[in-house]
């Protein structure tokens, strides 16, 4: 029998924070899947909740923040029933989180070697000198020189940081990686190292990954398919072709001008890069309707009082925007 094609499903997942003037949603029932050795992309501005939904799927949330609806099957089971044995157990060792932020992820007063060799035994019954033996092999795979596990991580540059997070997340070779942001802070040259080195080992290793990132233009590089957020909820989703060569959400055709490519573009003058007016709705206080309306060129009467459902428009790709059926 043929294994299963999909590996995640996230069901109208709903993150609330539980304050004491009421709740703040910040995840509107977004519902998605992933596929097998798939790359699949979240864009969306800084708030619309990218990193939420990926805190979410491993239970990382922490107060006042909390999980209020959905479902999230991972191999079929739902990891919000699993107990905090289990949970422990599933991550790191079948998803595994690589940060945005490379040196916080990393403990300043222990070196490279013993961070990695961390993760090994808190899964493996394997002695120290077996696991530093695998620190050293796994910073291969990545590109590092071996006998940087004697190093701390303010002695590496941030790629090679960076390297060394990716190295931590695929130590147990899990089947899906959660990648938040990873090369946000790095010089280009550097951030298509390490896209590269990614793309090789998914090909190699055969993961899947969720890659979270603000950059429309790296994403549609990298994944597979994509789904834009806007204010908690996901607008549109569509393989990365579609959303390259034809955008349906006005939010979506905004992010796209507002992005060079990573690999440039043909001869001549750069297209002028333009971006969104006005700024996202405070979650305190969302507007009534579509969230984007206030600044949508494309804002119809209708857009300020209904909020627009996740409507297919053709195979493979959904949008929420009243225009669809104008």
């Amino acid at each position: 029998m043929s294994e299963p094609t999909e590996l995640l499903r996230v069901e109208d997942l709903r993150v609330e924070y539980l304050t004491a003037t009421g709740r703040v949603r910040v995840v509107d029932d977004v519902s998605f899947t992933l596929r097998r050795g798939e790359v699949l992309g979240l864009a969306g501005e800084s708030g619309s909740g990218k990193t939420t939904i990926a805190l979410a799927i491993l239970r990382l949330l922490k107060a006042p923040a909390a999980i209020t609806g959905g479902r999230v099957l991972f191999e079929g089971r739902d990891l919000l029933d699993l107990g905090e044995v289990e949970l422990r157990r599933m991550r790191g060792r079948r998803i595994a989180l690589v940060t945005q932020s490379a040196m916080n992820a990393l403990n300043p007063v222990l070196t490279i070697g013993e961070q990695l060799a961390d993760a090994v035994i808190e899964h493996e019954r394997v002695t120290r000198f077996r696991a530093l033996e695998r620190a050293r092999a796994q910073l291969e795979v990545v590109g590092i020189d071996p006998d940087r596990v004697a190093s701390y991580p303010h002695e590496l540059s941030g790629g090679m940081r960076q390297r060394v997070v990716i190295a931590m997340a695929l130590a147990l070779s899990p089947s899906l990686v959660l990648m938040d942001e990873p090369t946000t802070a790095l010089d280009v040259i550097v951030q298509r190292e390490i896209l590269a080195q990614i793309t090789r080992l998914r090909d190699e290793r055969g993961f899947s990954i969720l890659f979270i990132s603000h950059d429309l233009s790296l994403l549609l590089d990298l994944c597979t398919r994509i789904g834009v957020l806007y204010a908690g909820r996901l607008v549109e989703a569509a393989t990365a072709r579609t959303l390259t060569y034809r955008p349906r959400h006005p939010y979506t055709e905004g992010l796209l001008r507002c992005f060079p490519g990573l690999h440039g573009g043909p001869p001549g003058p750069p297209p002028r890069l333009v971006g969104i007016g006005g700024a996202p709705p405070d979650p305190r206080d969302p507007p009534p309707g579509c969230r984007f309306h206030p600044r949508c060129g494309s804002c119809v009467d209708v857009c300020r009082t209904s909020a627009p459902a996740l409507t297919p428009v053709a195979t493979d790709h959904d949008v929420a925007c009243h225009r669809m059926r104008s």
